[in-house]
């Protein structure tokens, strides 16, 4: 379609002829996402004049038209320099129905006039939570479809956004979450979403003067059906109910990624405190929600881990602690359900084999830390995980458990990976050097032992409780006998040098030590040992005696 075409008849034509225009232009370009590069200064104007047209009073089927053209033309970064203005943001939010403006009171666009009427008509704006026709309703859901492209393709259009408190119209709209629409609430939660992840001055902002941690956790109450037995236990959801539904689940979705975004920081205050609270006990819903696919329950799992992973380890509790549903009683009466589910998750990220950084590492990172700071958790995984063992004959990473997962990925190529599942097990183990080389083998810990100083022997610095694991008599019996480099009994070898003459046992030696040199004089090898720290350092280092030590001394 020739845009200098279109560019000249809209200049002249009537709101009848405008529409069927931009129509013509949507349809030959709904699909496209690759623009011209030739063609962005006419791309440009044509914003341009898309806006002037919002501006004016035509009809809502034209206002529909005009910002569908807006939509497809705000996917190509190049060109939103017209739109990412102090007045295009505005005219956008107004059709969006959310309030902005710099101040109430300035006498430019402020919190009243953002919503003035559909494109300035002079009408009395509808309240975000009046019934809208449905004509009306698909302008409101186009207006945030643009809002959140430009947002995310602009940085001139995020500052703008500040500017101008978009954010102050999208916590006006939490408030009504109840009326939503399903599409209206899902953009509104995504534009939030978005402003949140690439404005981090925006954050400090909406947590601490707009409260919206609390707005989302009560559109997630209201999303989700969340009904209370407890201060902090969400009842449980019933067996029988049907799978959460796909609009509500999407919704969710939105609303965990903003609470990730503006959870990052740390929390500040009892009243932190007790909101976190809330939100855990609303994630462990979320945990034992069943959805419309597997793919979607695992997706509101992983969101939830995300989120999990922000909150102050000490309202983990709240995933475990429900008096009135009860628990079990080895574990305190703490209700692990929630826990044994973050656990299949783990195995079921674990069995994908791929993308473990991102996938995997951030339920681990969870686990470790609940497990070392609450003892039922700690205890409980520990169970599933690491039970007593019974059969040392088979390497540690050899095997389809989870122990047998677990410890393949402390050998890891990827740094984050191997770290985090070391350090799982390490905290399983109390940080007890010796209880973490009986279940793993010296060779898949010696990365984490070195990292940490416990090459030598020892303990972490976290204390834990006295109690300890007691041996199985299978263990107790083989333990002399088990390999402590690779963790399990070995069949016995045949001796390479039975057969050998003296002669030849002491030419083999000096092959060896002549290799050993070569490599070592051309740096492919360094000779290491441990220190007194129980830390790695050249030969040379920990063979030399310490300064003074002979210093002055008469002995022979």
């Amino acid at each position: 379609m020739d845009l200098n075409n279109v560019l000249s008849q809209l200049e002249s034509a009537n709101d009848v002829d405008i529409e069927e225009l931009l129509r013509e232009f949507n349809r030959e370009n709904s699909h496209t996402f690759t623009f011209d590069q030739k063609e962005e200064t006419l791309r440009s104007k044509l914003c341009q004049s898309v806006l002037i047209v919002l501006g004016m009073q035509v009809p809502l089927s034209c206002q529909k038209t005009c910002l569908e053209t807006l939509r497809i033309l705000s996917r190509d970064k190049c060109v939103l320099a017209p739109v990412a203005t102090r007045d295009g943001m505005l005219t956008l939010a107004r059709m969006a129905q959310l309030s902005a403006g710099e101040t109430a009171g300035d006498g430019q666009a402020g919190d009243g006039q953002a919503g003035d009427g559909q494109a300035g008509d002079g009408q009395d704006p509808p309240q975000p939570s009046a019934p809208v026709a449905e004509e009306e309703r698909v302008v409101v859901v186009e207006a945030l479809k643009c809002l959140c492209n430009v947002v995310y393709n602009s940085a001139a259009a995020q500052q703008v956004s500040v500017d101008v408190k978009l954010a102050h119209g999208l916590c006006a709209s939490l408030r009504t979450a109840a009326a939503w629409h399903h599409e209206v609430g899902l953009f509104t939660l995504r534009l939030l979403f978005l402003l949140s992840a690439l404005r981090s001055d925006l954050r400090v902002e909406l947590r601490r003067e707009r409260q919206v941690v609390k707005l989302l956790a009560e559109v997630l109450e209201h999303t989700l059906d969340v009904r209370w037995d407890g201060t902090y236990e969400a009842a449980r959801p019933d067996p029988q109910s049907l799978p959460l539904p796909a609009e509500d689940n999407d919704r969710a979705m939105e609303a965990l990624k903003a609470l990730f975004n503006l959870t990052v920081c740390n929390a500040d205050g009892k009243e932190d405190d007790h909101q976190y609270r809330i939100i855990a006990a609303i994630l462990r819903h979320v945990l034992m929600l069943r959805t419309e696919t597997e793919e979607k329950t695992e997706e509101a799992h992983s969101h939830a881990v995300n989120l999990l992973n922000n909150l102050p380890v000490s309202c983990l509790d709240a995933l475990i602690d429900l008096p009135v549903r009860g628990g079990l009683e080895e574990y305190g009466g703490k209700n692990m359900d929630a826990i044994q589910v973050l656990l299949d998750f783990m195995e079921k990220r674990i069995d994908k084999g791929s993308n473990y950084k991102e996938g995997l590492t951030p339920v681990l990172s969870l686990l470790t830390e609940g497990s070392r700071h609450h003892r039922e958790i700690r205890r409980y995984i520990k169970a599933q995980v690491l039970p007593p063992l019974t059969d040392v004959k088979i390497r540690p990473e050899v095997g389809t458990t989870t122990r047998n997962k677990l410890v393949r990925l402390m050998t890891h190529v990827e740094m984050a990976v191997k770290q985090a599942a070391a350090e799982f097990l390490f905290v399983l183990c109390k940080e007890s050097v010796d209880n973490l080389l009986k279940y793993t083998g010296y060779g898949n810990a010696a990365g984490l032992l070195m990292a940490r100083g416990l090459l030598g022997g020892g303990r972490g610095e976290t204390e834990y409780s006295p109690d300890e694991d007691s041996d199985t008599e299978e263990y107790k019996t083989a333990k002399p006998f088990i390999n402590p480099i690779t963790g399990h009994v070995e069949e016995p070898m045949p001796n390479p040098m039975e057969e050998m003459t003296e002669e030849q046992k002491e030419y083999e030696a000096q092959k060896l030590v002549n290799m050993l040199d070569k490599l070592s004089r051309q740096s492919v090898i360094r000779p290491m040992g441990v220190k007194p720290d129980g830390t790695l350092a050249p030969l040379e280092e920990t063979l030399r005696a310490p300064p003074g030590d002979d210093a002055g001394s008469d002995s022979d």
